[in-house]
């Protein structure tokens, strides 16, 4: 008689989870993915920069060709504080957005398999399994725990309380803007290249994404990041207290950024910033926050569960490669899961001590990076960009 497949339930549908469920799907096993969100998700990160192991799945199991779903720069340009550019060097790397790659992936899925407003509130395991408890009272039971739930990870609270995000002293103002909606001359500077403008103790870059619609073809945006130091306690609360009032942990999406803080932002960009650069912030009409963590957990893998992407390091933006290596912990899984014939705690060992050593070489990389930039004004003008999961420079295209 022939062994049922391990069945795998995957806490968390963000673009790291859909990523591991998929892999393995592909490595045999009967997968179930609890989202909690009660609507797909959208909006969330907008723009990301496209890594080889991000779009491995897409273009190695679906076949899809990867320009359709993003832009590509030709340049990296430093832009001085009236506006010119004062260096440019070769640099493609391809762009796209939260919401492209997140439908792209959802689309090699089976719907039935993926539960919205199903939020994991507790889990247990024993020899042979894992029981699952959800927050609606329903139980399920699996062979393997894929916790893939984020910054916020409640299984990482659960299994290494002692694992806390650290605040790292700077929060980053984020939004997207149409380049239609930009002056000629603004367009011009700012279409394919990455641009950065780096200035005491702060720096914004902005580089153009393709952004999928509901209906019509994919719009280019310019995606926009702004790093400012904000001191922890008094000043960083009242910036993350919302409209409602309500004090968020690590980010305020959309809409939600109180009217004082948008016009302190605003009137900022006029003061502060390149009028190219000055003319996307303002342009935007919701910006959000978020402020930059980190975390470092000592373990992955629990016997029949383990953690992955987010929910175990959370690295700093400055290497552009959090999606990268949440796809990167769950592609490594489903090959594990593999060459183990299914035996989840041994397919956990062999994984585990991999993605263990690229977390921590992409979290040290991301600390340097930050406070070289952001505290040490250490960062020159011509610099090349951190970016790259294994490698910094291995999210070029090649």
């Amino acid at each position: 008689m022939t062994a049922p497949p391990p069945r795998v339930v995957v806490m968390g549908g963000s673009l790291g989870g859909l990523t591991a469920a998929l892999c393995l799907r592909d490595a045999g096993c009967a997968v179930e993915i609890y989202e909690r969100a009660r609507a797909p998700l959208t909006g969330l990160g907008a723009g990301i920069v496209l890594n080889p192991a991000t779009t491995r799945y897409l273009t190695e199991r679906a076949g899809l060709d990867i320009s359709t779903i993003s832009t590509i720069t030709q340049e990296l340009r430093y832009m001085d504080a009236g506006g010119a550019i004062v260096h440019a060097q070769p640099s493609a790397y391809r762009f796209s957005s939260y919401n492209t790659l997140y439908r792209s992936l959802m689309q090699q899925l089976d719907p039935a398999c993926y539960h919205l407003g199903a939020s994991v509130v507790g889990f247990t395991q024993d020899a042979a399994g894992v029981n699952v408890r959800l927050a609606d009272g329903r139980q399920t039971r699996c062979d393997l725990l894929v916790c893939a739930d984020g910054i916020r990870s409640s299984a990482r609270q659960l299994l290494l309380p002692e694992a806390r995000l650290r605040y790292a002293g700077y929060i980053a103002w984020r939004g997207t803007l149409a380049l239609g909606q930009l002056d000629p001359q603004a367009r011009a500077m700012l279409d394919g290249a990455i641009t950065y403008h780096v200035m005491p103790h702060s720096h914004l870059l902005t580089y153009p994404i393709l952004v999928a619609g509901q209906a019509g073809a994919p719009q280019t945006y310019a995606n926009w990041l702004w790093y400012r130091n904000v001191a922890a306690g008094p000043a960083l609360n009242a910036l993350l207290t919302d409209r409602d009032g309500v004090l968020r942990e690590v980010s305020l999406p959309p809409a939600a950024p109180q009217p004082h803080a948008l016009a302190a932002l605003y009137a900022d960009a006029t003061a502060q910033l390149p009028p190219p650069l000055a003319s996307v912030v303002r342009g935007t009409a919701e910006p959000f926050i978020q402020a930059v963590f980190d975390c470092e957990v000592p373990r992955m893998a629990f016997g029949r569960l383990c953690l992955i992407g987010d929910a175990a390091f959370v690295a700093r933006p400055h290497a552009a490669a959090g999606t990268a290596k949440a796809a990167a912990d769950g592609w490594a899984l489903g090959e594990a899961m593999r060459a183990a014939g299914g035996d989840v705690v041994a397919a956990l060992q062999r994984w585990e001590a991999g993605q263990l050593q690229l977390g921590r070489a992409v979290l040290e990389r991301t600390r340097t990076a930050g406070q070289r930039v952001q505290f040490e004004r250490s960062w020159q003008v011509g610099e090349p960009l951190p970016f790259g999961l294994y490698t910094v420079g291995d999210s070029l295209v090649q």
